[in-house]
């Protein structure tokens, strides 16, 4: 079946934010981040020199795909996104352009996204790889867009400016070249069949860059969708902004909301504002009337652990809905 025919009619996901900051919980030197945890290197202003010391202890010992995709079923999901590669720019794969990825830059050595994948095809569900094609604190090119206003009240800049605060010598198609499409390729090519690429936050990114992406996607797997949020209109598909519910009818297209199941999106244990088992049924039933999907993320922990409290709300989501 075409993809954007089996997407239309799946109309529920999972996606998993996993990554250094999953380590972090949204904590530096005595401080709770007000934001949502992934953002908690921007959030602290954290060096790189320091924040990448987590890769050296990153070990998610507890990590099992298996048991991971399982769960996406028993919810009664049909297919799952994960972050491969989040703005602090570590990935969860081997790749030859960056040595900044958990095989190569971690203790733990195991390519997640091989393991998740092979985990998907197993238990019949369909795989997405978020990907962060603009910002990406990790390279001293990655954007930082044109925006003049701070992302929000807590006034975080977009790209690494706390340790490259010289904006008139960056140069994103050095990033772009030399990192972003290269990794795009290799999530493209190495992990099977994809039902779709996630991009996240294009900013200020040029029109050739969404274009080269999507154009990337197609050539290795012209059934792969793309989100809207690789920028400049390049997409198969709307990603609604985080947490937006459409008020209208959207069954003309494409459609998808990304919803928390607390309010952050990475691990944070602070954040205790569960949405109960039957108000996510509330969402999923609402947008299911509007003709959208619903992805639902959770956030595993640094040890590679979906909180509990995540399990027993999916579980029970899982036995409502059946």
């Amino acid at each position: 079946m075409d993809n954007k025919q089996w997407f239309k009619e799946a109309q529920f996901g999972i996606m998993a934010h996993f990554g250094l900051y999953s380590l972090l919980g949204g904590e530096w030197k005595g401080e709770c981040m007000s934001y949502i945890g992934e953002w908690a290197q921007s959030y602290f202003r954290i060096p790189n020199k320091e924040y990448h010391k987590l890769a050296d202890v990153f070990n998610p010992v507890y990590f099992n795909a298996d048991e991971w995709i399982r769960l996406v079923k028993e919810c009664g999901a049909k297919y799952f996104v994960i972050t491969s590669k989040h703005h602090e720019g570590f990935a969860l794969f081997k790749s030859e352009v960056s040595k900044f990825n958990v095989v190569d830059g971690s203790p733990f050595g195991r390519d997640i996204i091989a393991e998740i994948a092979e985990a998907c095809y197993k238990h019949g569900i369909k795989l997405g790889l978020y990907y962060s094609q603009s910002i990406d604190w990790a390279h001293p090119d990655g954007n930082s867009g044109t925006e003049e206003q701070p992302l929000n009240m807590c006034d975080m800049p977009w790209g690494n400016e706390w340790d490259y605060p010289d904006a008139s010598i960056k140069d994103y198609s050095r990033c772009f070249n030399e990192k972003i499409k290269p990794q795009v390729k290799e999530i493209l090519t190495n992990y099977g069949d994809l039902l779709l690429v996630w991009f996240d936050i294009p900013l200020g990114i040029p029109e050739w860059c969404s274009q080269e992406l999507y154009d990337m996607v197609k050539l290795y797997q012209p059934n792969c969708l793309v989100n809207s949020r690789i920028g400049n209109g390049k997409c198969d598909y709307t990603s609604a902004g985080d947490n937006v519910i459409p008020e209208h009818d959207v069954s003309g297209m494409l459609y998808e909301s990304p919803v928390t199941l607390n309010d952050t999106w990475g691990y944070k244990p602070s954040d205790q504002n569960w949405k109960s088992p039957e108000r996510i049924i509330e969402i999923r039933n609402n947008l299911k009337s509007k003709g959208a999907n619903l992805l639902l993320n959770l956030g595993p922990d640094g040890l590679g652990r979906i909180p509990a409290k995540s399990v027993e709300i999916l579980r029970k989501v899982g036995e409502l809905s059946r």
